[in-house]
């Protein structure tokens, strides 16, 4: 009775390591822009949702985002340019539009574009 070989060849391993490590390579790169993003999400839903936030002005909101931000570690959004507030018929609201350029592998970088809206509510848990 002749017995035949399994199991995987040394280059098919080395194979599928080098594209384990390509892909927890790009998680590593990419988890930090997409955790600050949901930081920043998390922070602007606690101020839209504040009591008293639908009478604050652009300034007052911006003072509170900044103050959470620098708790958040959040440093890729401008609250200058990135953040407006909207005046709509249902309401007033805030925009976050801003895009993040990271280097990724030598002279290729990747570029994460976020948009979001928030409506101000009085009432936590209203979006």
């Amino acid at each position: 009775m002749q017995r035949t070989q399994q199991g995987m060849t040394l280059i098919s391993f080395i194979l599928i390591l080098a594209l384990a490590a390509f892909f927890g390579f790009l998680a590593m790169r990419l988890f930090p822009v997409y955790s600050e993003y949901f930081s920043a999400v998390n922070d602007i839903k606690a101020v839209t949702q504040a009591p008293g936030a639908q009478n604050q002005g652009l300034a007052q909101l911006k003072d509170s985002l900044y103050r959470r931000f620098q708790i958040s570690y959040v440093d890729s959004i401008d609250l200058d340019k990135n953040v407006k507030l909207v005046n709509g018929a249902s309401g007033k609201s805030l925009e976050l539009n801003y895009e993040v350029r990271k280097p990724l592998l030598y002279n290729l970088d990747f570029v994460a574009k976020f948009e979001r809206s928030f409506p101000i509510s009085a009432q936590p848990g209203v979006e």
